[in-house]
């Protein structure tokens, strides 16, 4: 038997560790969870030479990924099950190899099943390389005992 915490922010906790634990795309861009809150969620990735452009610096995908798996922390972190329904993104700086990104999400609205969701990402040096901002949509089911995401037939 799964035993969900009553306690927001163990909520958010265990939350945060379960959806850690099947995430293989954030596990393997090497993203590290700093904290988890409701509503909240701050992820580290260290750049890679694999990570690199031709211009030597971060790809932008790959700052879009932390962003988008930060934003996902920070929406699911009440353990209803929520998917992104669009986001955009804004480069306001380069990272070079060997940086630590940091991505720090927040809330800014949740209503009913949308919520709007803000994140900037930082270096080491907290230099903003990135403002990112999601929608989310939550859908049925839950995170902690849930099924996720369930295939669905396009119509």
């Amino acid at each position: 038997m799964i035993t969900v915490p009553d306690d927001p922010q163990a909520l958010a906790e265990a939350t945060a560790q379960s959806m850690y634990e099947r995430d293989d795309a954030t596990r393997a861009l090497g993203m590290k969870i700093l904290s988890v809150a409701p509503g909240s969620a701050q992820i580290a990735m260290t750049v890679r030479q694999d990570m690199l452009n031709g211009h030597k610096s971060c790809h932008g995908g790959f700052i879009f990924a932390l962003a988008d798996s930060t934003f996902a922390f920070a929406c699911n972190s009440r353990n209803v099950a929520t998917v992104a329904s669009g986001c955009t993104i804004d480069y306001l700086a380069p990272a070079f190899l060997n940086d630590t990104l940091i991505a720090t999400a927040s809330e800014y609205s949740l209503a009913g099943r949308m919520g709007v969701y803000d994140v900037q990402v930082h270096n080491q040096d907290g230099r903003k390389v990135a403002i990112f901002r999601g929608r989310s949509y939550r859908i049925s089911g839950t995170v902690i005992g849930g099924e996720g995401v369930q295939k669905q037939a396009v119509t």
